[in-house]
């Protein structure tokens, strides 16, 4: 099953996605695409991790971390899926980055790998975006690089965890106005969904609705405002966004 929040007449509403994509209420209605709006599919803390694919700190020139690196994000970044992010103006790099991620299920507090993946509530796709013109560590990036509104597309919709067979084969894929720009596999994780659930669980408790963004493989490239952007987990969903400037997010908040 697929889940998802939306926005319609005004009203926050959790509806499901059938086989033909198409957004059916809990009455049973089929909604028409423009109608709504994509809302997050949760709203829980999200968990980044940082250089979690070989290929990326390669690409970084870092060596693969000997333990999870892990940053929070603040809700505030996120958006649903097809919405707009803005670029801050007067900056030189901003960049992309596709990420599964994993959605909790249940309370998990002190789970074991060998039990980590019954605590999995679904997959959804998430693009963590970065300006890169203010990292100063890329083990520990600043608010100013993450932590910026509408810098966190992620959805369109949660897929159950057991509509996926194997989470740690799966391609992800980034196009820039149509054009392919990323790829890799979740296959090449330094550290796998288990190894993270246990790692976190043990530092604090986890909750339903909580997101864990598993990194990004290489091929990182700049966004400028007008760019279509759609980051892509195979069986798991395709997100889209698009990249404004802060002037205009600006005027529109304003108006």
């Amino acid at each position: 099953m697929k889940s998802a929040r939306i926005l319609f007449n005004n009203e926050t509403l959790a509806v499901t996605v059938n086989e033909q994509d198409q957004v059916v209420t809990q009455q049973g209605k089929i909604l028409e695409e423009g109608s709504f709006t994509w809302l997050p599919p949760c709203e829980g803390k999200m968990f980044v991790l940082a250089i979690n694919y070989a290929d990326h700190a390669a690409e970084l020139s870092f060596a693969a971390p000997e333990e999870p690196l892990v940053f929070l994000k603040s809700k505030n970044s996120l958006i649903g899926h097809d919405q707009k992010t803005y670029r801050p103006d007067n900056i030189d790099y901003m960049h992309y980055e596709c990420e599964l991620v994993v959605v909790i299920g249940k309370e998990a507090k002190n789970v074991s790998k060998e039990d980590a993946m019954d605590y999995v509530g679904g997959y959804t796709v998430g693009n963590d975006y970065a300006i890169r013109d203010y990292l100063e560590n890329y083990y520990r990036p600043n608010l100013r690089v993450k932590s910026r509104d509408t810098c966190t597309p992620i959805g369109p919709y949660i897929i159950d965890a057991k509509d996926i067979k194997d989470p740690h084969n799966l391609m992800l894929r980034t196009y820039i106005n149509g054009e392919l720009k990323q790829e890799g596999n979740t296959k090449d994780l330094v550290f796998n969904i288990p190894h993270l659930i246990a790692y976190l669980s043990d530092i604090m408790t986890l909750t339903p609705g909580d997101m864990i963004f598993t990194g990004t493989p290489e091929g990182l490239a700049d966004v400028k405002p007008g760019d279509v952007v759609i980051t892509e987990v195979e069986g798991v969903g395709i997100l889209k966004n698009t990249i404004i400037s802060e002037s205009e997010y600006l005027n529109n908040l304003n108006n």
